[in-house]
């Protein structure tokens, strides 16, 4: 295999991985709705791409749960369920309190900062009532502080369970009490990770992503006896 050939490998996996950042928010933020066709075609032809590389987009977004394929039907646009909320956060739960605790221990001045200035932007977005900003903030931070653990097996299987769950944390995000709860909660988590507190930080991530449970059940419950009233 030639040189040119290793470099056109990587250019093709390169255009995939950069469609799969793309569709994926599509998806969290409800552009392509959950139950609908994901229109491969239209996508190609926005994105200026062959279909190569968006089926190769698909099987990664499929691999997150986010859509679902079916041979010779394309791909659909999966929905949450209360049983995949009830599997999932629990564990999510868990790795983020270890990335607290790891990342009190491992965190740098520097990279402390960076987190209080992510924090102050996102508390300016909360006031802006900007949910998009705000919660695109939010992931920023709790990937910073993820990353500042120093983990990669941590920080791979934390960002896979997390992909599953951001559609519908965005959504239940649409809750005032919620976003008002999440806020103060925040709060705690910046005031722990500057004093390094990596036992209270755990618990406070812990119970962060409880709370972001409780919620998301709620919302998806009433969103499917919504559903279902109507279809009555």
């Amino acid at each position: 295999m030639t040189a040119a050939s290793d470099t056109n490998v990587i250019e093709r996996r390169s255009l995939h991985l950069e469609l799969v950042e793309r569709i994926r928010p599509l998806i969290v933020e409800s552009q392509l709705k959950a139950g609908d066709k994901v229109p491969e075609k239209e996508l190609c032809e926005r994105f200026r791409v062959s279909r190569t590389p968006m089926r190769e987009a698909l099987k990664v977004l499929a691999a997150e749960r986010l859509v679902r394929l079916e041979p010779n039907r394309g791909a659909w646009v999966t929905k949450v369920t209360v049983e995949e909320v009830e599997e999932v956060f629990p564990v999510l739960g868990a790795l983020e309190a270890l990335s607290g605790e790891l990342a009190c221990s491992n965190i740098s001045d520097t990279e402390i900062i960076h987190i209080r200035q992510l924090h102050d932007q996102m508390m300016q977005n909360y006031r802006d009532r900007n949910l998009a900003e705000y919660f695109k903030v939010n992931q920023e931070i709790h990937r910073a502080i993820l990353l500042a653990a120093n983990n990669q097996s941590l920080t791979n299987t934390c960002q896979a369970l997390s992909a599953r769950m951001q559609r519908a944390r965005y959504a239940a995000n649409l809750s005032e009490e919620r976003w008002a709860n999440a806020v103060d909660e925040h709060e705690q988590i910046i005031r722990s990770l500057e004093a390094r507190d990596g036992k209270q930080l755990g618990e406070i991530l812990r119970q962060h992503m409880k709370n972001k449970q409780d919620s998301v059940l709620k919302w998806l419950r009433q969103t499917n006896a919504d559903q279902n009233n109507s279809a009555i």
